[in-house]
């Protein structure tokens, strides 16, 4: 008499390899999307990449509840088989991971054979030894899914102590067969073909500067007295030996350099010290956060520093640093004079009238 048997489904069916592909691809488009993300600081990418994972793995979750629901349905049958063979292949706790090859003999379809893996615990293990009758429970459209049953019900236990179950013919049926060499290779191609696509579709907030990219920096103007440098975040200038910010003009000019007047761009911070301009520029898209650099008084700086050096009556103040601050909106100079182990302050309004003074 032939006997046949079902045959667990094949890893490498179309709808794996594909399942395969579009999960490599999730992967490698959502650590593209929150690495880039937090690396230029952009919200949209760190969203995408938090975001892609999660709505994926619900699809998969939705998509498998009918097949679920279909197996739920299905009622468990009971049989008796004898252990061909065992073997613990892990586990460091007190449930050990066992390999079983069985062959089940249901009472009303041909026997068959199945390899099968089961956490048993360790003082148990002794009564599964080869050639032993247990109970074991199958679906009927599965039986690769066959689990021990490690406490049957009386009726059952009595007749697996006193059958005989014979060996059934055939290769064992194996509920973990690996994958195939092609759905990995799909995998690995998903991923990149996904970090590919979140480069190119979100390639200006990566790479433009103009958009943010605070690391992208244009070339630097230097010339024998000056270097200009400007970036999507900063603009700074320092001045050659024997040149000062106080000098006529000097202040205006650099300013100018770093704020070309066909760009409107608004500055949260200007820094000016003796030699060196530091300008701290609004980001792109924020409303009426800061001010216009070019508006400030020029003509008044050098006139305020004097006055903060002379809060410190000493004759030789080592250093000096102007600070311009328009993140609160209205627009505040403060400057700092220190020398002979003092400080002089000083605070002005954008006008360059003197609101408040310290030092000494």
């Amino acid at each position: 008499m032939t006997i046949t048997v079902g045959r667990p489904p094949a890893h490498d069916t179309p709808a794996d390899l594909a399942r395969g592909l579009v999960t490599g691809g999730v992967i490698g488009a959502s650590l593209t999307a929150f690495i880039g993300g937090c690396v230029v600081g952009r919200a949209p990418l760190i969203v995408t990449g938090l975001v892609l994972p999660t709505v994926y793995g619900l699809v998969l979750f939705l998509a498998a509840l009918p097949r679920r629901a279909r197996e739920a349905a299905v009622v468990p049958r009971t049989a008796l088989a004898v252990i061909e063979s065992r073997e613990a292949v892990g586990g460091e706790t007190s449930d050990v991971l066992v390999r079983f090859e069985l062959s089940v003999a249901p009472d009303d379809a041909p026997a068959f054979r199945v390899e099968i893996q089961q956490d048993i615990n360790v003082v148990e293990l002794p009564e599964y030894r080869p050639r032993g009758v247990v109970v074991v429970q199958y679906p009927p459209d599965r039986p690769w899914k066959t689990r021990i049953v490690k406490r049957p019900t009386p009726a059952w236990e009595e007749r697996a102590a006193v059958s005989r179950v014979d060996s059934a013919p055939g290769p064992a049926m194996r509920s973990d067969s690996p994958d195939g060499c092609l759905s990995g290779f799909l995998t690995l191609l998903g991923l990149l073909l996904g970090a590919a696509a979140v480069l190119l579709l979100f390639r200006a907030e990566l790479f433009d500067s103009r958009e943010g990219d605070s690391g992208a920096v244009t070339p630097s103007v230097s010339t024998s007295s000056s270097t200009t440098t400007v970036t999507s975040a900063t603009g700074t200038v320092v001045l050659g030996p024997g040149r000062s910010m106080l000098d006529d003009g000097e202040l205006r000019r650099a300013v100018q350099s770093v704020t070309p007047p066909g760009e409107k761009r608004q500055a949260l911070t200007v820094v000016v010290q003796d030699r060196l301009l530091t300008v701290v520029f609004a980001p792109t898209g924020v409303g009426s956060a800061g001010f216009d650099p070019r508006s400030l008084p020029y003509d008044r700086i050098p006139g305020l520093v004097a006055e903060a050096r002379a809060t410190l009556r000493v004759e030789s103040p080592q250093s000096w640093q102007l600070t311009a601050d328009g993140v609160t909106g209205s627009l505040t100079l403060r400057v700092v004079v220190t020398g002979g182990g003092a400080t002089g302050r000083l605070e002005a309004d954008g006008q360059g009238r003197v609101l408040r003074r310290s030092g000494g």
